[in-house]
């Protein structure tokens, strides 16, 4: 008999004489005559109970079965008399596949998440993890929903690179030399290693985007992007996930404009087809959840530039821990005073100096700002950054002479430039932090599987 999962049983619309679920045991209770089990396959947050009656082959061996225990249930799908569950399982047959030992550590209903960390390889059978790793899953789909939709291409760009998009220095080298020969020349020699060429981690596929942007028109990437940044925040990791689109003959409105689109769509689906994952987290993690979330469905997203927003922050009078300057990047808490305190919603960063941002912003008029924005969101600060991309190919030519940048190294980038170049622009969001936006988890941490931090590989 082929498995049916739980989820699909909990939904249906009528008795079925003959089913076979399997799963695990989250609580079990026994009497001389019924055994009672909450069985979960991580297809959905809610359990089904098992009923197995003493007239059972194997009901002696049922006794030895555990939380956490797996098993194979074959029985009746009947209605249940019980408060809270329209189904249960009458068991004409119990398998147990595995016994979880004494010593199985998710026995409690409730553990820290702190301690969950430490078992990052078991935590997703909590309810809050398997909730969050489900909505995790739609939101990754949803994405690529909204971009087929609109008709963009979907992009591989490479994951090993010869260039740093951003320009901070923070990535993690590729090579295929041997530790102990470095050592003893006292340094790497590139001429040997396995590209003759310095190879590193991306920390973006933007640059990679832009080619194709610039032949197909509009086109996304979706996937790992890896930072070298030794910071042990809420909100970093070293592998992280970015959804990046290009757009060609768009300006920095238009980015804006998809910008919220995308955010709104994200949202609404989450809310719609995640409903019950995301109820875990509006009752039990953060109350002031469904207002966020409403927020960012319904609200217009402000926009305000950079030099608008310092001498608001200044006038605000609020005491921050990082002092308001004119001419460097925003804190977190800045961006969170923002979006939080001041419009409380979303808000659109632009125009920021072109000493503190990368290369390939385009320059604005004035000379002095660059057309860069941020989205910044309540609880999380920064949660998309892009820009419209100089399109000029003097002025690029100038801005990297400007920031010591070799022409040589960015040739292929400086032909999209000379051949056909268009006005387009594009943003990356970060989608662990969208994560954390949508379901009030507060660390980074608990929203990837496994996170990759300073000290930590060990999963």
């Amino acid at each position: 008999m082929k498995r049916i999962k739980i989820n699909r049983l909990l939904a249906s619309d009528t008795s079925i004489d003959k089913v076979l679920v399997k799963g695990w045991v989250r609580t079990k209770r026994d009497s001389k005559e019924f055994s009672f089990m909450e069985l979960n396959d991580g297809s959905c947050l809610k359990n089904i109970q098992i009923i197995a009656d003493s007239q059972l082959e194997n009901y002696s061996q049922i006794g030895v079965i555990t939380t956490g225990s797996a098993i194979g249930v074959e029985g009746r799908l009947v209605e249940s008399p019980g408060k809270g569950q329209k189904w249960e399982i009458h068991a004409d047959s119990v398998e147990i596949i595995n016994i979880a030992p004494e010593d199985y550590p998710l026995q409690k209903k409730r553990h820290s998440d702190e301690f969950l960390r430490t078992i990052a390889h078991l935590r997703a059978r909590t309810n809050k993890y398997g909730a969050a790793f489900r909505i995790r899953s739609e939101m990754a789909f949803a994405i690529h929903k909204f971009y087929n939709e609109k008709g963009f291409r979907y992009l591989h760009t490479p994951i090993i690179t010869g260039s740093d998009c951003e320009g901070a220095g923070e990535m993690f080298r590729v090579t295929s030399l041997e530790p102990d020969a470095v050592a003893k020349a006292g340094k790497m020699d590139f001429n040997q290693d396995f590209f003759a060429h310095e190879a590193n981690l991306t920390v973006s596929g933007q640059l990679s985007a832009e080619m194709f942007a610039l032949a197909l028109g509009d086109v996304y990437t979706f996937g790992p992007t890896f930072r070298a940044e030794n910071s042990n925040t809420s909100r970093h990791v070293a592998e992280f996930w970015m959804v990046e689109p290009e757009m060609a003959f768009c300006d920095l409105d238009g980015n804006m404009d998809h910008a919220e689109e995308l955010v709104k769509y994200l949202t609404l689906h989450a809310v719609t087809n995640c409903s019950e994952d995301i109820a875990v987290f509006t009752d039990f993690v953060d109350k002031g959840l469904k207002k966020v979330l409403d927020t960012l469905i319904q609200q217009e997203y402000a926009r305000i530039s950079y030099d608008d927003a310092i001498d608001l922050l200044l006038k605000s009078k609020k005491e921050f821990e990082y002092k308001v300057e004119s001419g460097k990047d925003l804190q977190s808490e800045h961006e969170r005073f923002l979006a939080e305190e001041y419009f409380k919603k979303p808000v659109f960063l632009i125009n920021y100096p072109e000493k503190i941002k990368p290369f390939y912003m385009r320059l604005n008029d004035d000379g002095r700002t660059v057309a860069a924005v941020d989205l910044l969101v309540p609880r999380i600060g920064e949660l998309i950054g892009g820009s419209q991309r100089e399109e000029r190919l003097e002025m690029l030519e100038q801005r990297m002479d400007k920031m010591g940048l070799s022409k040589e190294t960015y040739w292929w980038y400086l032909d999209s430039r000379r051949f056909g170049s268009v006005p387009h622009a594009g943003f990356g969001m970060g989608f662990e932090r969208f994560l954390m936006l949508i379901t009030g988890i507060t660390n980074i941490r608990d929203v990837i599987p496994f996170p990759r931090t300073p000290g930590n590989i060990d999963f």
